[in-house]
């Protein structure tokens, strides 16, 4: 098993696909999800794990936090980055699906390795029966791309709340999936929300400004100080949301939800 021979196309694919789930501190050899890939690939670890850290060195979020990665990253390395920013709805899927297709379409769940839940209680997903229809095995695989990246990069907590429960997260659209297929995909249009901020997020009771702050709407404000609804909301109004490690949500995308969505 060498560690020089030429990147495919695919394992560059499924590469960046891990990369944008992981945080850079889960970058190295003994991850194991970086191993188990591996594996798969019939790489080494390390080589795996340099590779993440090359994708990192083209990451301008990174960048602004002053994390260089490594700076060898190669030309195929460079288009695959720019075929996944121009098309994440696309890339998004079919690195999913080559990824679960390594683990014979398991659902590979990084982020949600954290439950304690038993595997008694949770809700096992399976793959999908020969009569589910294409279209809707599409949507699943890229639900899990999209959610694997958002819970990711914030940590795994809601960007409001700081709730750490994975079964009480969402990764939640900024523009909404229904009017915008282009971003269904897109980690610049996720949060990290607890379920409760989520809903209301959803129907724009509460909304985030340009400094990322909570803004309530003005249907909230007139419950307070209700206990639950204090608890929930009027403790985090007009305070800033915790930011993911990389693909900080896209300006814009707030802007269309404090101006068609949020009710003021």
């Amino acid at each position: 098993m060498s560690e020089r021979k030429r990147w495919s196309r695919e394992e560059l694919i499924i590469a960046m696909n891990l990369y944008c789930k992981l945080s850079f501190g889960q970058l190295h050899h003994r991850t194991p999800i970086i191993i188990g890939v591996s594996q798969k690939l019939g790489r080494t670890p390390s080589s795996l794990a340099m590779k993440l850290v090359n994708f990192a060195s083209l990451d301008p979020d990174l960048q602004a936090r002053g994390i260089k990665g490594l700076q060898g990253a190669s030309r195929a390395d460079r288009e695959i980055w720019k075929e996944f920013h121009e098309n994440w709805d696309d890339f998004g899927y079919e690195s999913e699906e080559k990824l679960q297709l390594l683990f014979n379409d398991f659902p590979i769940e990084i982020q949600s390795t954290r439950s304690k839940l038993s595997s008694a209680t949770k809700n096992h997903r399976h793959p999908p029966a020969t009569t589910e229809s294409e279209a809707n095995v599409k949507v699943r695989i890229g639900q899990n791309f999209f959610r694997e990246t958002v819970l990711g990069n914030y940590y795994g907590r809601c960007c409001i709340t700081g709730n750490p429960i994975p079964e009480l997260l969402v990764a939640s659209h900024i523009l909404p999936w229904s009017k915008y297929p282009e971003h269904r995909l897109n980690p610049h249009n996720g949060l990290c929300l607890s379920r409760t901020q989520d809903a209301a997020f959803d129907r724009g009771l509460i909304t985030i400004s340009s400094h990322y702050k909570i803004i309530l709407s003005s249907y909230i404000r007139d419950f307070l100080p209700e206990k639950t609804l204090d608890e929930n909301f009027g403790a985090y109004s007009n305070q800033q949301i915790s930011f993911p490690e990389k693909f900080t949500p896209d300006l814009d995308f707030l802007a269309h939800h404090r101006e068609k969505i949020f009710i003021g």
